[in-house]
């Protein structure tokens, strides 16, 4: 009884959206592009149908797959590791290393093509896209497609991922701010950890793609945003780069945050996060140091979001952030910092923590250049 009240819940948050919320978000024009080739090819290869591996690691999702568990693994990796793993898992052969996870998916490989099956019958982007479009301002012009590759194997951290790429034929490039195209990947072999029922798992996984569809539509919006290209121009440091990894991870994790638990925090919750907030605290005084080395900072930012789900300090401390900004002042207030950015933020969370001292804190040289920024 419990999970049907939380589905019915969260399906409510999801899409049950009135004919006048979207007739107020008429400029919010966001199509996602489905591309599900590797994850049919991969699942037909764990089955034991026919499937040629090496055909299969050169399909653009598959691609997409080896570069981020490229670069999240901090590895060298190439065609002939994705083809070699495709090979063992094609003939149920266990690898020492599983870099890719092939052979737990392959376990449960049933359970992912069950979720695939509801990704495709489901109207699953468009409620993906009306799921977003809710954290924006109401006069929010967003207007593009968004290619979305599902894959059936990846890093073990990430179910989901969004980079800008340049193509090179099938070969994937991830590219900085403003380069490239926002592409993202859906790893639906973690997506069967969501949940016991395909239920639970397709709302989990309508969670998760939302979240990284949220990071793909603010970063067309920040494109065409005046405001956002003078920031990005004038604001460049390592603790600017922190300040705007934690500002869009934050809202987008409070996001799925809403849509799995309506916002609230558990005591297990409440002591992760403050340990986040105090990694995020001595991290943001490193990054403030001139004595900081550049491997030192990169390190720093890389991990404040790609590690698992409570070592992600930047990410954690953002929820939080933002869930107190919704909670004190209101949704409007939280769309004002999609459109004002970082700084705006974390000085709405400077002042929450004005309003209630039992608020996880920010560490007081952060908070004065905090208020350096906003003058």
């Amino acid at each position: 009884m419990q999970t049907s009240r939380w589905l019915l819940t969260s399906a409510l948050l999801l899409w049950g959206l009135s004919s006048a919320h979207a007739q107020e978000y008429a400029n919010f024009n966001l199509i996602l592009d489905l591309d599900l080739e590797s994850a049919e090819r991969t699942i037909g290869l764990y089955e034991g149908l026919a499937g040629r591996p090496d055909e299969i690691a050169q399909l653009r999702g598959s691609q997409l797959a080896l570069a981020t568990t490229a670069q999240l693994s901090q590895r060298r990796l190439g065609l002939a590791d994705l083809e070699r793993s495709l090979e063992a898992a094609k003939f149920n052969q266990a690898l020492d290393d599983d870099v890719f996870r092939m052979k737990e998916a392959r376990t449960n490989v049933a359970a992912i093509k069950e979720l695939l099956t509801a990704v495709k019958t489901r109207s699953f982007a468009q409620k993906v896209v009306r799921t977003v479009e809710q954290l924006f301002p109401a006069d929010a012009r967003v207007n593009t497609r968004i290619p979305m590759y599902l894959v059936a194997f990846g890093h073990p951290n990430i179910d989901a991922y969004v980079q800008r790429v340049v193509w090179s034929g099938s070969t994937p490039q991830f590219v900085g701010e403003g380069q490239g195209q926002l592409t993202i990947t859906v790893n639906l072999s973690k997506g069967i950890n969501y949940g016991h029922s395909v239920d639970e798992r397709f709302i989990g996984v309508l969670s998760t793609v939302a979240h990284e569809v949220f990071h793909a539509a603010f970063g067309v919006y920040k494109d065409d945003s005046p405001r956002w290209r003078q920031y990005y121009a004038t604001h460049n440091r390592p603790i600017d780069q922190l300040m705007d990894l934690t500002h869009n991870e934050g809202i987008a994790y409070y996001l799925s945050l809403i849509q799995r638990s309506q916002g609230r925090l558990t005591s297990e919750w409440e002591r992760n996060v403050r340990a986040a907030f105090q990694t995020f605290n001595s991290s943001a005084e490193e990054l403030l140091s001139p004595r900081t080395s550049r491997q030192r900072a990169y390190d720093l930012i890389r991990t404040s979001n790609t590690s698992g789900f409570w070592d992600s300090y930047g990410a954690i401390t953002g929820m939080i952030i933002a869930r107190q900004i919704d909670q004190t002042f209101g949704r409007s207030a939280l769309m004002e910092s999609v459109a004002a950015g970082p700084v705006d933020f974390f000085a709405k969370y400077a002042e929450v923590m004005r309003r209630d001292t039992n608020v996880p804190s920010l560490s007081p040289i952060l908070l004065e250049e905090i208020a350096r920024l906003r003058n």
